[in-house]
């Protein structure tokens, strides 16, 4: 779909593990002035404590991953070698998206930011990167992994070392990524994310 066909964005949220991202979308989506859907996504790990399906990710098996990929409908899918094994994070063409009418946020990362900007053409994809100092989010990880039935202790670290190489320099700038939005404070995090977001789509309506 070429940006001549569009009027609206897809904004990627991303940031490295335990940077808050999930709680920024959370906040940014509850503001009823900023007029955006959001995409549920699919993984194929385990469903953690407290998630709900079709509400956190749509949670599917590696063989209907298989079968999506087969029809042409994945836009973009990211691997993560677990040590529980391969863990498959994929958005969907399922219907959800239509960039005639509305304008979307999403939680990605710099891979998924640019397989969505190859599926729907330039000028469409708006990237939104969140940084944390790295102590803040080696303590947010491990609180989270303590509030699990099973923590991941092995999976968490492994996690946080591949941010390093996922979020280097070089890939960000790739994407066009120069700045950041620091999130030592949620609040003034999301009014400055929700600024530029309001900046970017002004005038085209609301919920």
């Amino acid at each position: 779909m070429g940006v001549e066909q569009v009027k609206h964005f897809i904004f990627v949220l991303m940031g490295k593990s335990a940077a808050g991202k999930d709680t920024l979308f959370q906040t940014i989506m509850g503001e009823t002035n900023l007029p955006l859907k959001t995409v549920v996504s699919y993984t194929t790990r385990p469903m953690r404590e407290n998630e709900r399906e079709g509400r956190e990710y749509h949670f599917c098996t590696e063989e209907e991953l298989s079968a999506m990929k087969r029809q042409g409908r994945v836009i973009e899918c990211r691997r993560y070698d677990t040590v529980f094994g391969p863990w498959y994070y994929f958005t969907a063409d399922d219907g959800q998206i239509d960039l005639r009418t509305s304008s979307y946020l999403v939680i990605g990362t710099p891979d998924s930011c640019a397989s969505f900007a190859d599926y729907f053409g330039p000028g469409v994809i708006v990237p939104l990167y969140v940084a944390v100092d790295d102590g803040v989010r080696l303590e947010r990880a491990l609180q989270r992994e303590r509030e699990q039935k099973k923590p991941r202790y092995a999976e968490m670290c492994r996690r946080f070392l591949a941010d390093e190489k996922d979020f280097s320099q070089e890939r960000l700038e790739s994407l066009g990524i120069t700045s950041f939005y620091d999130n030592n404070d949620l609040r003034t995090c999301a009014d400055a994310i929700e600024r530029d977001i309001a900046e970017k789509i002004g005038g085209q309506g609301s919920h």
